[in-house]
């Protein structure tokens, strides 16, 4: 008995059922996979808390992923390598040091390092301190790299806070540091007070290091700074105990004791106790506000001025004002 249209039919209906269940089914497989997918991608990833990471110059796509690995950044490495391709981003991510947020997905930790949006690190340095101060504060960072062979020359460095990325030369820093000092020199002479007894440039720094080293607190600076000028307009020694400390700490800055008498009479071309006029060179390293007070110091016929015990100085006209005030000091420190 031939078949009828209809008994053909049959089967082929049933075919096209289970062809239609089947493809349902490897499409509803794929859109799950493809939603787990998009979930390992874009959902939160297993770090527990904020992370800083260097990733190397010359790291390709599957080093930057094991690392991730390594620091628990992202779960798996083959997430970040497939995410990666697909993206195209092979060529776009960028070495430095970054902070990785808690939580961050493996599409946030592919956007942050083609960002290239890399931890800044700061260094403040103060001012008045020595150039060798300075380096051994440098060399104390170990976020930067390279040796320091040679100390710069003291008030060639302008004390700043400096931004700065990981592993850059501590040598870039310093000179960064004397192209600052040597703009703001340039700009502060060219509108400094008419008549001043400096000389030079230099001469201005060399005031400038010993204000600064007289003095901490920044209003009384220019008041300081008067107090030499009027001293150097005169012929006066200007008697300035930081120029000894300089010479006796062999350049480095600090002492880890008192002056004494004896100290006083030191011969060195530092002390201002017996030689007219500036030192040779710097004692330290003067920050903007004193470089400004030499240039443009307070305008009164102060000559002498001593501790008053209370972090600033008591100023003196005359020796026996001055000699009073000495007196005063002498019972805070004390305690009388």
């Amino acid at each position: 008995m031939s078949a009828t249209p209809e008994n053909q039919t049959r089967p082929r209906r049933h075919w096209l059922r289970l062809t239609a269940a089947s493809l349902s089914v490897v499409l509803l497989a794929a859109a799950g996979a493809g939603w787990l997918g998009w979930q390992r991608y874009t959902g939160p990833g297993p770090l527990g808390a904020d992370k800083a990471v260097v990733i190397p110059r010359g790291t390709g796509v599957q080093g930057i992923a094991q690392r991730l690995v390594d620091a628990g950044v992202v779960p798996h490495a083959l997430d970040l390598i497939i995410a990666s391709r697909l993206r195209g981003d092979g060529g776009k991510l960028r070495a430095g040091e970054y902070l990785f947020p808690a939580g961050i997905s493996v599409k946030g930790a592919l956007d942050l390092i083609i960002s290239g949006k890399v931890i800044v690190h700061r260094v403040t340095v103060p001012e008045g301190l020595t150039s060798w101060q300075i380096v051994e504060r440098l060399r104390a960072e170990e976020t930067l790299s390279g040796e320091v062979t040679s100390i710069p020359a003291d008030g060639s460095l302008l004390p700043e806070t400096y931004q700065y990325l990981r592993d850059d030369p501590r040598t870039d820093i310093l000179s960064r540091m004397s192209a600052d000092m040597e703009k703001v020199l340039d700009r502060l002479w060219a509108e400094r007070d008419p008549n001043l007894p400096l000389k030079s440039k230099q001469e201005a720094v060399i005031l400038a290091s010993i204000v600064e080293r007289e003095t901490g607190v920044a209003a009384e600076r220019p008041r300081v700074a008067g107090v030499f000028v009027n001293r150097l307009r005169i012929g006066m020694r200007l008697q300035s105990d930081p120029t000894i400390i300089y010479a006796l700490s062999d350049r480095r800055g600090q002492i880890d004791r008192d002056l004494t008498r004896a100290d006083w009479k030191l011969e060195s071309p530092y002390n201002t106790y017996i030689i007219p006029g500036l030192p040779p060179g710097p004692i330290a390293n003067p920050g903007l506000l004193s470089l400004q007070a030499v240039l443009k110091p307070e305008a009164h016929n102060y000559l002498y001025f001593v501790a008053d015990g209370t972090g600033g100085h008591a100023f003196a006209q005359t020796l026996a004002e001055h000699n009073r005030n000495v007196v005063k000091w002498r019972r805070v420190r004390d305690g009388g």
